[in-house]
């Protein structure tokens, strides 16, 4: 058990977990960047649109793996050589802005087109529209799926091992080839782990709460204060 909790908190162990969120943050920021400017497209011409229905059915179709390795090893074959660190955020975030095209596109058709009519009727430009009616409702429809793969991104980040990236996976691994202690090893990456996505999660359901207008008001009006039913006779001096 002591050497269990003494690989938990070594400094091999922290910085690969700290590695390992960077690595998911930084893939899904730009996933996230990339999967709105996809779905966003795919409204434009219909050209357009079918570049990015053969995007995302070559990313969604394909293994996470294999896009993984065929950036490591095929970009330098054609003189582009990335670390192996640039070359897992490379292939996670194509792969990512495949998924959040799709999650995006949902949400902005979940949107009412009645408040697009209103809109323009009040002169709004598509623009202004998009960025102060369409998108903010969106966001709210979009972030449960958003949240979903936030967590599946940083579990999908394992696989950043195979290039030589020293995430968990490969620290947990190479400290278990050192002491054959697979058990202890496997087992304190699964703690970072876990600490990791629960992290997330909370924070993410948090962040639901808050754009959650529906929810907020009705707390704001159970807060109210509620006015004392007065009997009539206490109202009306004649009465007594």
């Amino acid at each position: 058990m002591g050497g269990f909790l003494d690989k938990v908190v070594s400094a091999n162990f922290l910085s690969a977990t700290w590695l390992t969120l960077e690595l998911t943050v930084v893939s899904m920021l730009l996933g996230v960047a990339g999967g709105v400017l996809l779905a966003l497209a795919k409204g434009g011409p219909r050209p357009l649109g079918w570049l990015v229905d053969a995007y995302v059915w070559l990313f969604r179709g394909t293994p996470v793996l294999l896009q993984l390795i065929f950036v490591f090893n095929v970009l330098p074959l054609w003189g582009l050589n990335f670390s192996p660190f640039a070359c897992a955020v490379i292939a996670l975030t194509l792969n990512e802005i495949a998924y959040m095209a799709e999650i995006v596109r949902g949400g902005l058709l979940g949107v009412d087109r009645g408040q697009r009519t209103v809109a323009h009727m009040l002169g709004l430009s598509e623009a202004k529209i998009l960025r102060w009616v369409v998108l903010p409702q969106a966001a709210r429809l979009v972030l449960p799926p958003t949240g979903n793969q936030f967590v599946g991104m940083l579990k999908t980040s394992a696989l950043a091992s195979v290039v030589s990236v020293q995430d968990l996976m490969l620290t947990a691994q190479r400290q278990a080839a050192a002491d054959f202690d697979y058990v202890g090893s496997l087992c304190a990456a699964a703690v970072h782990y876990l600490v990791l996505t629960t992290l997330l999660t909370v924070g993410l359901r948090w962040l639901e709460r808050r754009l959650d207008v529906t929810r907020r008001a009705a707390a704001r009006q159970d807060r109210k204060p509620t006015l004392r039913h007065t009997d009539t006779a206490e109202l009306d001096p004649t009465a007594r």
